[in-house]
């Protein structure tokens, strides 16, 4: 986003003051199919930087899909949880990555593993986490939740729970919620608004059944937009009605 742009906007008031952003391993990937494309997380840094810039505290819960999926592995006989704690690792390949780039851009960025590796990655814990956010740096967490046959869903909605984070951003590269998928049925419907138990009873794959009803246990709402459209997440920080609610 063009600076000039940022400027006439740092004057609006964001609604959430803390949030957990959700980014799959496969937005990293960009056009590539595989890895990091260098181009797609510079673009997301700044995006984070921008909401970062007026006060909003930033936790991001990363996936890893671009390099390892668990579940893909465990189809071709693979050992689940040999697969799952394969997968963790690869989420932790992407939070290194995108730290690096974070504090290129000058923002101070902490990594928070489920896995113990203090070489690399601090260890989760929940009270430190809280401290960073409140201190101004982004906080990203990787290794899901550090067990085999959770995904990194379900890790997203149980550390936005932990720390607090008033609404779940999940990142995706189409512009909401539909009744089907889009790019295959043109006649797709996209939902402005959609309770959770719709979400359940309809098998919509925004995330997985289990961080579904852990937000609804815990009344925390997931905002579901298109991370790959410019201005977009700032727009859902300042309220615009973009994307799909859940709630």
């Amino acid at each position: 986003m063009p600076e000039e742009r940022w400027r006439e906007v740092t004057n609006n008031k964001s609604v959430y003051k803390r949030v957990l952003l959700k980014l799959s391993g496969e937005v990293l990937q960009g056009k590539k199919g595989y890895g990091i494309e260098v181009e797609v997380i510079s673009s997301i840094v700044q995006q984070i930087k921008n909401i970062h810039s007026i006060g909003v505290q930033v936790a991001i819960s990363i996936g890893g899909g671009n390099i390892f999926r668990g579940v893909s592995a465990f189809g071709s006989q693979m050992d689940r949880s040999s697969a799952d704690h394969m997968g963790m690792l690869a989420t932790v390949i992407n939070a290194i990555a995108l730290q690096d780039a974070l504090e290129k851009a000058s923002v101070f960025c902490r990594v928070q593993s489920a896995i113990e590796m203090q070489r690399i990655a601090e260890p989760y814990i929940r009270r430190r986490a809280i401290r960073h956010l409140e201190k101004g740096r982004v906080v990203v967490f990787a290794a899901g939740t550090g067990n085999p046959f959770f995904s990194t869903d379900t890790a997203a909605a149980l550390r936005a729970a932990e720390i607090g984070a008033e609404v779940i951003l999940k990142a995706t590269k189409v512009d909401g919620v539909f009744s089907k998928d889009p790019v295959k049925y043109p006649d797709a419907v996209k939902y402005d608004h959609i309770s959770y138990m719709d979400v359940l009873n309809q098998r919509l794959k925004i995330m997985d059944s289990t961080a579904i009803s852990l937000c609804m246990e815990n009344n925390l709402p997931i905002m579901v937009f298109n991370l790959l459209k410019e201005d977009n997440l700032y727009k859902v920080i300042l309220g615009e009605k973009i994307g799909t609610i859940v709630s």
